[in-house]
């Protein structure tokens, strides 16, 4: 009996590495992450099996529609949408979070890359991000509204919702009635979703893990290695690539997004 229990401890202990992964989370103090979905989309389209599966492994998850949404059409600026995360990672620490992070797919992915150089948070992750303003292809399609826009506001009309045009690279050009004094916020060149800018910008402190799924969009597929070479270095960057497609790449980053969390979670703070 004796030489069997000792067999027995050695067999729990050598599964000790895979198991505790899977219950740290119950243990200790949770991990927060905020979730941004892409243009157009919504917190209950592609990325809420990303927010079910954290929610199940214990993170404290806020899965945020924001202005960017099929429903809100840019109806307040990027200032305000800086305070709806802010107030979103306020809300994840008063539920005991102590390691906060930020992720975003495609335009949230951008999104997520601006408030890197912005908030505080222990990470970022910009899955598949895309949506960059000062690319040739939106100074083209969008040049005629963000001047419209512009105008409006010098009109004094800038609160009054009109008929603008946003820009994606599956749909094309397509109307929005949206705020003109907020949607020059979102599309001005140098602003905000400018991807270059907001690569640069980031918080070397704050490391991302950038997820590029290997069928992404071939615009994206060709731009996305240099935009990663701008961020500032941190050994805790990370450059991912799951076999999927660009909607499917925050279900596919369920187990990486996961295990990079709580790598940086447990880091020394630096």
């Amino acid at each position: 009996m004796t030489t069997f229990i000792r067999i027995l401890a050695r067999l729990v202990l050598a599964a000790l590495p895979v198991a505790i992964p899977l219950s740290v989370m119950a243990q200790g103090d949770p991990i927060g992450i905020v979730i941004m979905h892409g243009k157009g989309g919504s917190p209950s389209r592609h990325v809420a099996d990303l927010a079910r599966a954290l929610e199940s492994r214990g993170y404290v998850v806020a899965n945020l529609e924001m202005p960017w949404s099929g429903n809100r059409n840019y109806d307040v600026n990027v200032s305000r949408a800086e305070e709806e995360v802010e107030a979103a990672l306020v809300s994840l620490r008063g539920k005991g979070a102590k390691k906060v992070f930020v992720s975003g797919h495609s335009q949230g992915g951008l999104f997520a890359l601006h408030v890197a150089g912005k908030l505080a948070v222990n990470g970022i992750i910009a899955i598949a991000p895309g949506g960059s303003v000062s690319s040739p292809v939106f100074r083209e399609k969008l040049d005629g509204s963000v001047t419209r826009a512009r105008q409006l506001v010098a009109e004094g009309k800038g609160n009054e919702l009109a008929r603008l045009e946003d820009y994606e690279a599956s749909r094309g050009t397509y109307p929005v009635i949206a705020v003109p004094a907020a949607f020059v916020t979102w599309f001005d060149p140098e602003g905000a979703m400018n991807m270059p800018r907001a690569a640069k910008a980031a918080n070397p402190q704050v490391p991302i893990l950038w997820i590029v799924p290997k069928r992404d969009y071939p615009g994206l597929l060709k731009t996305t290695p240099s935009m990663f070479r701008a961020l500032p270095a941190n050994p805790l960057t990370k450059f991912y690539e799951p076999d999927s497609d660009h909607l499917g790449a925050p279900s596919a980053s369920v187990n990486e997004i996961m295990r990079w969390t709580r790598e940086v979670a447990g880091a020394p703070d630096r």
